[in-house]
């Protein structure tokens, strides 16, 4: 859906970095538009821009840094990813997603399994491969959502559109 705004959650610089270059490494060239990045939302109306971006700036302002954990390597059948634990964030996408109500997608109104995608569209054998090596290479850790990211669907790449700095206050 061509213009289809698109929410992500911003991953902190040393691991978006990381997780970019596996993509770059993995991820078949002549699809590879993006950088790495966690989806919360896939294809919201481009008529709700402004009540998304004004929903967005409420939200960011009142959130601290929301807590998560790289966990491994995760399966995508035709694809590999890196799996990301955050019950914080699904908490705040479920939130905004109440408040997207009647906006929302079929695949927007699921709860979404929390990844970086690093490979994509692949033959089943080349994932397991890559998931295998993998495996070995990455190390769990914890780290810090630093936002909320708001893009626009052009066809194949994403324009950013805006981006929200998590500054709420630490709760506690």
């Amino acid at each position: 859906m061509s213009g289809a705004l698109i929410v992500t959650a911003e991953l902190p610089a040393d691991l978006h970095r990381w997780a970019t270059r596996l993509r770059t490494m993995h991820f078949p060239p002549e699809r590879n538009f993006l950088e790495a990045h966690v989806t919360l939302f896939h294809a919201l109306p481009p008529g709700s821009e402004p009540e998304i971006r004004s929903r967005l700036a409420a939200a960011a302002g009142q959130t601290p840094p929301v807590a998560a954990r790289l966990e491994g390597v995760m399966p995508l059948g035709g694809g590999t990813a890196l799996g990301i634990a955050s019950p914080e964030m699904l908490d705040l996408r479920d939130d905004l997603a109440d408040q997207f109500h009647g906006l929302l997608s079929m695949q927007d109104q699921q709860v979404p399994r929390l990844h970086v995608t690093v490979q994509n569209k692949v033959p089943a054998r080349e994932a397991r491969e890559l998931q295998a090596r993998l495996a070995a290479e990455v190390v769990p850790r914890d780290f810090r959502f630093a936002g909320l990211v708001l893009h626009r669907y052009e066809g194949g790449p994403w324009a950013p559109v805006q981006r929200w700095v998590f500054r709420g206050k630490k709760r506690g």
